[in-house]
């Protein structure tokens, strides 16, 4: 998720972006892995019975598990712009059903070569009410029903709502056709009735459930409607019965699923109380800066009266260094109280430094902006204030203003690693490869202890496509940090990626005993998350991967990573329903409004196809044949 606040340390889990994001950028975190790979490599991050989909930028994108798919999609990349002007002409020109196209309840019967039938003059067309229809004869009926609808599709060409309305309409009455309510749905939908546009199309649709036209047109009304849940479960069905296919209504299904997400995000974040994120999350922020002691006065053995601010200030600093939920949240306490006790004289701008530093981990966003505006002021020479700023300015998408940021913190001090080691996390979240390299070199060149630059140098330069420079620096870093096991864990990453299954659950296994050994209370369960998902994509082994994550949530309970790797196992098992618990408890883990859009979007995209499931049963099985199973390719 992107719940990572900016700037996010190398260990946050990602594995090619390693950068939290702003709220209008692509997702980071599990999502950022999960879907960048997928884009980049065309792989598939979950199937749901065959079907892939995959979150985004953008939102929600689904894939088919087949060959066929993937080349209908690649032959329509190459299409000249001529060809797709022609298409949408085609398109537009079918938009009502052909009158000489035989009706789904008809395709049984024997289709016979017919002439072309002009539209009749409206005085030659059949006279037809409820009165004197039950007088005809079945032939008649067709006949009759025949010349209406070609009158109305005439009408609908000529723009003539009402009038094709009326036809459809006599049509209806001597034949209830499906096609005939579709195409009369039509003409409601270009008056823009849309609860008119509901009715026939419902009605079209109890005739012939897979009538995948209708289904689009009751889709787009209900959308209009902001009826959205029941939109998007009529694209994901047509979707299912065209076979993904459809391009069109591919993206109706991406576009509803992220109109869904938003407006159960918003109630979400309403009720939502604000509080830390998981241990792993805020140890790996905090550790994004270089170790510091803390200021001269306030160390652990200086005698401080823990009723006064200046010893708040002391106990939430202890407590913070003991990296477990209950120390930050006992931290997060110590720093308000310091703060309402006052009276810290030189040590105030520190004291709005860290209860802002809190305050933005818990999302109280505006606060937290406030509080470190504060500190700046108080104490300018603080550069950590004015990074942690730009770090929120960049989440709410303002560049400008984390850019000034970061140039405010140089003028103060143009020495300082950590000022260049966040501005390269920007250049890195905005895709700037070349300028984030360059600064976090300056930042190994001006302190060459701090793991997380080596860490990330190597990372931008496997990103940028020099992959041997990166390896290079990989086993640099590794030589110089062997004791450190977030090297371990990122140098296994990119092995995955290069699919060296070995070579990379070795890393995480290293950096696992490493974590178990130096951090026993507090450990980074990330390694354990990354060996989960490199046994799934080697081996398909589900039991022990699930296993490792089940460990990684005892540890860590709290870990969105963990949740969401763990959902996205049971779904690769068919395991829907337990799996759309797991989504929906990762939304409730998220800190950000973006972060719960991203979940609710794998939540709903996985309820969705539950209910079409249910409502379609037909379809069903129609999805276990298009993926030849649950299993689907490799989850990245």
């Amino acid at each position: 998720m992107s719940g990572q606040p900016v700037p996010i340390p190398p260990t946050r889990g990602t594995t090619l972006d390693i950068s939290s994001l702003p709220a209008d950028a692509s997702p980071s975190s599990l999502w950022d892995r999960l879907s960048t790979w997928a884009s980049e490599n065309k792989a598939v991050v979950y199937s749901i019975a065959g079907v892939a989909v995959v979150i985004t930028g953008a939102g929600v994108v689904y894939y088919l598990n087949n060959s066929r798919g993937e080349a209908k999609a690649e032959e329509k990349r190459r299409a000249s712009k001529k060809e797709r002007r022609k298409a949408k002409k085609e398109k537009e020109k079918e938009e009502i059903e052909k009158d000489t196209a035989p009706t789904k309840v008809e395709e049984s019967e024997p289709i016979k070569k017919q002439p072309t039938v002009e539209a009749e003059p409206a005085e030659e067309l059949p006279k037809v009410d409820e009165a004197t229809v039950d007088l005809l004869s079945d032939q008649e009926r067709k006949e009759f029903a025949t010349k209406l609808k070609i009158a109305g599709n005439k009408a609908y060409g000529d723009k003539s709502y009402n009038e094709a309305i009326e036809l459809y309409g006599k049509a209806i009455l001597c034949k209830p056709d499906p096609i005939f309510y579709s195409n009369r749905a039509a003409c409601y939908n270009a008056l823009g009735e849309w609860d008119k546009v509901v009715d026939d199309t419902t009605a079209a649709i109890a005739l012939d459930s897979e009538y995948v036209k209708a289904l689009n047109r009751r889709a787009n009304a209900y959308e209009h409607l902001e009826r959205y849940s029941e939109a998007l479960l009529d694209y994901t069905a047509s979707c299912i019965i065209d076979s993904f296919r459809n391009d069109q209504s591919a993206q109706s299904v991406e576009r509803l699923l992220k109109k869904v997400a938003e407006a159960k995000a918003k109630v979400i974040l309403e009720a939502k109380e604000k509080k830390l994120p998981s241990p792993t999350f805020v140890t790996n922020y905090l550790q994004s800066f270089r170790p510091r002691p803390p200021p001269a006065g306030l160390e652990e053995t200086a005698e401080l009266d823990e009723e006064t601010g200046k010893g708040q200030l002391q106990v939430g600093l202890i407590a913070m260094a003991t990296r477990t939920g209950d120390g930050f949240e006992n931290a997060s306490a110590s720093f308000d109280k310091a703060l309402e006790l006052g009276d810290l004289g030189e040590y105030e701008g520190f004291a709005y430094n860290m209860r802002g530093t809190f305050r933005y981990l818990r999302g109280e966003n505006a606060d937290a902006l406030e509080d470190l505006s504060t500190s700046v002021k108080l104490q300018p020479a603080l550069t950590q204030s004015f990074i942690k700023r730009a770090s929120m300015h960049l989440e709410l998408g303002n560049r400008e203003a984390a850019a000034n940021d970061f140039e405010q913190a140089m003028e103060q001090n143009k020495e300082d690693p950590d000022i260049y080691y966040h501005r390269a996390q920007l250049h890195f979240i905005l895709g700037e490869f070349a300028e984030a390299a360059k600064d976090y070199q300056k930042s190994i060149d001006l302190d060459r202890d701090f793991i997380f630059s080596h860490i990330q140098l190597g990372v931008t330069q496997y990103k940028m496509g020099s992959i041997a420079s990166s390896m290079a620096t990989f086993r640099r870093t590794i030589k110089n940090f062997d004791k450190v096991p977030d090297v371990y864990n990122y140098y296994g990453e990119l092995l995955l990626d290069q699919q060296k299954y070995q070579e990379a659950i070795e890393k995480f296994d290293t950096a696992v005993e490493m974590e178990k050994q130096t951090k026993p209370l507090g450990m980074n369960v990330l390694p354990l998350i990354n060996k989960a998902l490199a046994l799934f994509q080697w081996k398909q082994d589900f039991q022990e991967a699930e296993k490792l994550c089940q460990k990684a949530l005892i540890i860590d309970p709290e870990c969105d990573i963990a949740v969401a790797t763990m959902a996205q196992l049971l779904l690769q098992q068919g395991k829907v329903t337990e799996a759309l618990k797991y989504f929906e408890r990762a939304a409730e883990l998220s800190r950000t409004e973006a972060e719960i859009v991203n979940a609710l979007s794998y939540a709903e995209a996985t309820r969705t196809q539950l209910e079409v499931q249910e409502k379609y049963p037909q379809l069903a099985s129609r999805l276990q044949g298009m993926g030849g199973g649950i299993g689907g390719p490799p989850m990245r």
